[in-house]
């Protein structure tokens, strides 16, 4: 008999303290998206593509409901990654700004191999910042400074960052391809996501919404111009998940009240659906 393959487990996120206040609702957002994705494949009488994931997704929520869910999120959101890992499950986690994803490197750092493990980030932000203006504790735009442990192997795409040293980006990142290289050299940022991939034992893709130029994704707090149109990430994502090698998907920092006309809304969901299908088809 065939062996089923892996399934994915939609964690719900929805922390966004520390910077990004707003994106927890993008989350649970998304979170209806992807519920109602399952609905309607469900009801449909006739084959789709979608039957390659039926009955293969479960939506588990974490909420921050109570003063001691909010004091715990970091050993929260450990936990539910880790047992999603453990159970070898797929994991799509859908969090609130983008500090909500820093319990997945961590898990991702101390479990496995976690040198082996490549975190191929797509951010406008290199989230190391240590300007006079950000607080030195954790928070949204420093929280790779602050892993319990060691980080994964992280490479940065589209990032549009002007002013932080070489010194500073090394520091966390294996490599860093800016939205401008991956305009002009696409072959040769590609190639070297490739190279990367390959070279790893598993890939985690993270997301976070400001990465898409604002005039294609304008729900979010800290836009940038000069994005990476949403089909050359897309071109990217589809190189990796070619590796066979994905195990996870994050999304954060989307924020429904400064979308327009359910922008990013539809721009996120059509990726959720492609995500799926890539792992299943």
């Amino acid at each position: 008999m065939p062996t089923l393959p892996p399934d994915t487990r939609v964690i719900v996120f929805p922390f966004d303290l520390y910077g990004g206040s707003g994106c927890g609702a993008g989350a649970e957002l998304l979170a209806d998206a992807v519920k109602e994705i399952l609905d309607e494949n469900e009801d449909e009488t006739r084959p789709t593509r979608c039957d390659a994931y039926r009955d293969r997704v479960t939506v588990r929520e974490t909420p921050f409901d109570t003063p001691k869910a909010v004091a715990g999120w970091r050993s929260l959101g450990r936990k539910a990654i880790r047992d999603s890992l453990t159970a070898g499950d797929r994991t799509l986690w859908l969090g609130g700004n983008h500090l909500s994803v820093l319990p997945v490197y961590e898990e991702l750092g101390a479990t496995g191999d976690g040198a082996k493990t490549l975190v191929v980030q797509f951010d406008a932000h290199l989230d190391v910042h240590q300007f006079q203006d950000i607080h030195p504790t954790p928070a949204n735009g420093n929280f790779l400074l602050h892993a319990d442990g060691p980080l994964p192997t992280v490479v940065n795409v589209g990032h549009r960052d002007l002013f932080l040293l070489p010194a500073d980006i090394r520091a966390a990142f294996a490599a860093t391809h800016s939205a401008l290289q991956l305009a002009t050299q696409p072959e040769k940022v590609i190639a070297d996501v490739r190279k990367r991939a390959a070279k790893a034992t598993r890939v985690w893709i993270d997301i976070d919404a400001d990465v898409f130029d604002p005039a294609e994704l304008p729900g979010v707090h800290r836009p940038l111009p000069f994005g990476p149109p949403a089909v050359q990430v897309l071109r990217v994502l589809d190189e990796l998940w070619e590796t066979g090698k994905v195990i996870g998907l994050s999304l954060s920092e989307f924020d429904p009240g400064r979308d327009t006309r359910d922008a990013g809304l539809n721009l996120l969901g059509w990726l959720i659906e492609w995500a799926l299908l890539r792992w299943y088809e």
